[in-house]
């Protein structure tokens, strides 16, 4: 816990070392690596009426994609940037290019919660009145941070999972190391989304779709006549976003992910329009291949579970990390608490799939065939 509150709102630091390749990458490009074009500052038209802005985010990757789109004389922004004066001159040029500014955005669509998506929202608001509209599975989350009392029996924290796993000693660095990023106060939306809400614009229809995993209550938009899937952090074109890090009472959060990937495979293929890294023509390629690597991981986390009863800790000493093969030894200590966490997020749907036994001795889990 950070300040009493789970650690989840510090994360900038912590994703700032996942993008750099350094968990869970399922192939040679980071987020770093497309720097130097996806991220360089402008105003990119990637459908008519439909424009990318690349905003900087002061830790994390290079940039976070926010989309604009017209709405007659107003704007729709999906996802809002980090709000820093860098984040928000950004945006402003941004808006200006195709003659709009901050006053004139009609709402903000959000995909998830998260320092990068989200706060920059909660500052224009501030100013302009702005509505902003977020997934209903964030609520427990969000009111918490918010402080709502309500909402702290509900929420989960890193420190408690991995005591759980046998990693207690992990959650000091891992927080120090989450306590050191920037941290922005969060307010609660305008709207919450439930279902599949279909957002009328004057000019297109955008339809939510819960998306749940790399949050509890992450959600896409999709433009099914445009052919356009605004993933948010659901579907990222070079590295796989983070699980496990949030969770909740009865949550498998790699389970809620690959049901969400599932979906993205039985809609009409679209382009893909991630928060992060350059646009794609198909998210159900994107969605296959991600599927397929946490396939492989399942396995490779199987084959690591003997007879023997074993913590996720131990778990994760057998495994490699990273397409580089990295020994757990090898991480730095904030990574090693990560590490742990994302195994006990295959490890839990091993159990849940009924290929793993799961006991508890002390309140430790303890993994065996």
């Amino acid at each position: 816990m950070v300040d009493g509150r789970p650690e989840a709102i510090h994360r900038g630091k912590f994703d700032s070392l996942l993008a750099k390749g350094y968990l869970d990458d399922d192939d040679g490009l980071s987020v770093t690596d497309a720097a130097s074009h996806w991220s360089a500052p402008g105003t990119h038209e990637v459908a008519p009426g439909v424009y990318r802005i690349p905003l900087p985010l002061p830790e994390g990757p290079p940039a976070i994609n926010v989309y604009a789109v017209v709405d007659g004389a107003n704007v729709v922004l999906i996802d809002s940037g980090w709000a820093t004066d860098d984040g928000a001159r950004h945006l402003t040029e941004g808006l200006e290019r195709i003659g709009f500014d901050p006053g004139l955005v009609s709402q903000f669509l959000i995909t998830h919660w998260h320092t990068d998506h989200y706060s920059l929202a909660m500052d224009i608001r501030g100013r302009h009145g702005t509505p902003v509209s977020l997934g209903i599975g964030e609520r427990n989350m969000v009111g918490w941070h918010a402080g709502e009392a309500a909402s702290a029996s509900e929420s989960f924290g890193a420190s408690a999972a991995l005591s759980r796993a046998g990693a207690g000693h992990l959650a000091n660095s891992l927080q120090a190391a989450l306590q050191n990023s920037s941290s922005v106060a969060v307010e609660l939306p305008d709207r919450w989304l439930e279902g599949s809400p279909r957002i009328v614009l004057q000019d297109r229809t955008l339809i939510g779709i819960p998306t749940p995993g790399h949050t509890n209550g992450h959600y896409s938009f999709w433009d099914p006549d445009a052919g356009l899937f605004f993933t948010g952090d659901h579907i990222l074109p070079n590295i796989t976003p983070w699980i496990g890090l949030e969770s909740g009472p009865n949550r498998l959060p790699l389970s809620d992910y690959l049901a969400s990937l599932l979906l993205v495979q039985t809609m009409p293929d679209a382009q893909l329009l991630p928060a992060h890294g350059p646009t794609t023509p198909s998210a159900s390629q994107r969605a296959r291949e991600l599927i397929e690597h946490h396939h492989t991981r399942l396995n490779v986390t199987l084959e690591a579970v003997t007879s023997h009863p074993a913590t996720a800790l131990e778990t994760a000493h057998r495994l490699r990390w990273t397409r580089r093969e990295h020994r757990f030894a090898d991480l730095a200590e904030p990574l090693q608490g990560y590490a742990v966490l994302e195994a006990v997020a295959h490890l839990d749907v091993l159990v849940h799939r009924g290929a793993l036994h799961r006991t508890e001795v002390d309140g430790i889990a303890l993994y065996s065939r």
